[in-house]
């Protein structure tokens, strides 16, 4: 059982095809949106927060055994890090949604504390609850859930901290993770001291049953033991890359989570990296896919990007840590051969070159943009999703804007000197030319990615979990190709795409549901 079954029922994922059609999976359903933030539960179980997939799965470490606590789609949005109280309460950090909300043991939900940007690490120490923000400029609280008291500022003007715990000595660990180092403050006075330096993204603070604080560094996949007392510290756990958490049990046993694939693991501190898996990696989402003429497609997962070769292997080649790659990739499609082309989170267009990883940033700062695709020469068309704009960038990175107001446009695509945008406000793939629009393909629910092969224009309809298809040039019926796809969870982001033609000339499908790649062709 996957995470989309899990939720939906077992029959959820059986896609209906048309007549003549075929669908395979290029890459296995994963079991978790990405895992983040872990803490034991009263009940001796696991619980693992997935930022991406709003959700709260609670793992059995003994059996392997999956419970989703807080499902996709619930009132818990964006979860990054969990703690629990005395009476049974979890607490998370809404990471995207600034605030932090309650989870009962009856299953009620509430929220606590809001205004709290990027609201991330949190902990229960000594009866008493306390967060951190991870930002520059964060800032670090104490919150009080049973009453109206405003929450009280103990430190600011920190450079993205991030999991904090409470340490033997009465005061909070936590770590400066872009600058390798790990804090800790006074929680009444406020103030602060440095532990130790030199580590390489340390992401969590975590204490052993014996009082040892422990640290997961995400550029390298190693675990180190810190002296509080010297600073001094030793490594005791070497995995891959990645790690976002650490749980460490009543008997002392190690756990590590990930975010760029979502696998959590047991792991020996005896330094030989001997895991045992609980969830092995796979997709934090897939949203986006665009596939190159050498069988190669990238993937936008969450916050890393992701190459799938020919032969449906995974190499990660750009996260948030990860300098030398492009970050914060919000959409991808095809560009010339051996070429795509990318929007940012920070609204810049990229033209990634597949055989070198090298990058050429052609617009910057354009706003919140979507989906795009190639025009003629060096012109690219993209997606603005703030006023609802298609723009012409042209080489030099001049931006003009060729038609706006349209109802949260996702995708484009260009055909025939006409261009097509999935307009998921309205439900519609629109056609735009010669500055007129015109609806292509109505009666949608949720459209986003979009394709054109074989002389028909395909769109990947999220809320109606289907990929339809329409001829181009005569403008015939609009028809069903798949239905009943595991796609459309629900991501505290918005996402665009998720459809791209390979180069045999089948239709590559993020399927974000279930957490895999699809591939959609005549059989």
């Amino acid at each position: 059982m996957n995470r989309f079954t899990a939720l939906h029922g077992s029959e959820a994922g059986n896609a209906k095809l048309a007549p003549g059609w075929r669908l395979e999976r290029i890459t296995p359903a994963s079991q978790l949106f990405g895992a983040n933030g872990m803490q034991f539960g009263p009940d001796g179980r696991l619980y693992v927060a997935q930022a991406m997939g709003s959700q709260i799965t609670a793992i059995d470490t003994a059996t392997g055994a999956l419970d989703h606590i807080a499902s996709n789609g619930g009132p818990v949005t964006g979860p990054d890090d969990v703690a629990f109280d005395a009476r049974g309460n979890l607490y998370a950090t809404e990471v995207m949604s600034a605030r932090v909300s309650r989870r009962r043991p009856d299953g009620r939900v509430d929220f606590v504390a809001d205004d709290l940007p990027s609201a991330n690490g949190v902990t229960v120490f000594n009866g008493r609850l306390f967060i951190d923000e991870h930002r520059p400029g964060g800032r670090m609280f104490e919150l009080y859930p049973d009453s109206d008291r405003t929450p009280r500022l103990i430190a600011a003007d920190l450079d993205g901290p991030n999991a904090l715990a409470g340490g033997p000595d009465g005061k909070l660990y936590f770590p400066l993770v872009p600058r390798g180092e790990i804090w800790r403050v006074d929680p009444e006075s406020g103030q602060l001291e440095k532990v130790a330096d030199g580590l390489l993204f340390p992401t969590a603070c975590k204490f052993t049953p014996a009082g040892e604080l422990i640290s997961p560094q995400a550029g390298n996949g190693e675990v180190a033991k810190i002296d509080p007392a010297t600073g001094r510290w030793q490594v005791i756990a070497r995995v891959r890359p990645g790690i976002d958490n650490l749980a460490i049990d009543r008997a002392g046993h190690l756990f590590l989570s990930h975010y760029v694939d979502g696998g959590v693991a047991e792991v020996s501190p005896d330094g030989s990296g001997r895991e045992r898996v609980l969830v092995p990696p796979g997709w934090v989402g897939p949203w986006g896919i665009a596939c190159d003429p050498s069988g190669t497609a990238l993937v936008v997962d969450g916050l890393s990007l992701a190459a799938l070769d020919a032969r449906g292997r995974i190499s990660h080649i750009g996260s948030p840590l990860d300098k030398s790659a492009p970050r914060f990739v919000r959409a991808v499609a095809p560009g010339a051969p051996g070429e795509i082309l990318m929007t940012t989170a920070r609204g810049d267009v990229l033209r990634y070159q597949m055989a070198t990883g090298q990058t050429r940033l052609q617009a910057q700062k354009l706003g919140e943009l979507k989906g795009l695709c190639a025009g003629s020469g060096d012109q690219v068309f993209a997606v603005r999703a703030s006023d609802g704009a298609i723009l012409a960038i042209d080489g030099s990175g001049h931006a003009q804007v060729l038609v706006s107001g349209l109802n949260h446009p996702t995708d484009v695509i260009g055909i025939g000197g006409a261009l097509y945008v999935s307009e998921a406000g309205a439900g519609r793939v629109a056609r735009i030319q010669d500055g007129a629009v015109t609806t292509a393909i109505g009666g949608l629910g949720n459209p986003r990615g979009l394709a054109y092969v074989d002389g028909r224009l395909h769109v990947l309809d999220r809320g109606r979990r289907a990929v339809l298809a329409q001829p181009v040039a005569d403008g015939g019926e609009c028809l069903a190709m798949a239905e009943n796809l595991p796609v459309g969870a629900a991501c505290p982001l918005d996402f665009a795409g998720g459809l791209s033609v390979d180069h045999r000339g089948g239709l590559l499908i993020a399927a974000d549901g279930e957490g895999s790649v699809l591939r959609l062709d005549p059989a």
